[in-house]
């Protein structure tokens, strides 16, 4: 049996033996609780995380190259994402369902109250859904 401590470290350990060329990640439901803050620094060159359907609380850092981040259906609070974490990555899109829930049009996540996406190469125009649910409207191009 694997602790959760241990499995943390684990995980970390896993990443670190990858190759550089690493591009993307997918850890869709596999009950982590948490990722460590470094746990993907070492992979100059990832452009798409995927961590949906688990149990994460904060994002951990991620390389500047990222141009794709699923953390949805998660518990990720505002304490939980690096005040300027997606200021310098490389975002491009974002999919609908990203902070908000479709299916219900009356949940407002208030604890979101600033995201910045500038200096990013994402239209926040092309996905308006996306931010419906939140109290503003993020920081970048809509144009």
């Amino acid at each position: 049996v694997v602790s959760h401590y241990h499995y943390r470290h684990y995980l970390r350990l896993v990443f670190s033996c990858l190759p550089d060329k690493l591009k993307k990640i997918d850890l869709t439901a596999n009950e982590i609780m948490s990722i460590e803050d470094k746990t993907f620094m070492g992979l100059p060159e990832l452009e798409e995380l995927i961590i949906r359907q688990n149990h994460v609380s904060q994002l951990p850092s991620l390389p500047e190259t990222m141009a794709l981040i699923d953390a949805s259906q998660n518990n990720i609070g505002s304490k939980g994402i690096h005040k300027e974490a997606f200021k310098h990555n490389n975002i491009q899109m974002m999919h609908e369902d990203t902070f908000c829930n479709l299916n219900n049009f009356n949940y407002i996540r208030n604890a979101l109250e600033d995201i910045r996406l500038d200096g990013n190469p994402i239209n926040l125009s092309k996905t308006p859904q996306a931010y419906i649910c939140l109290p503003r409207i993020p920081i970048g191009n809509l144009v």
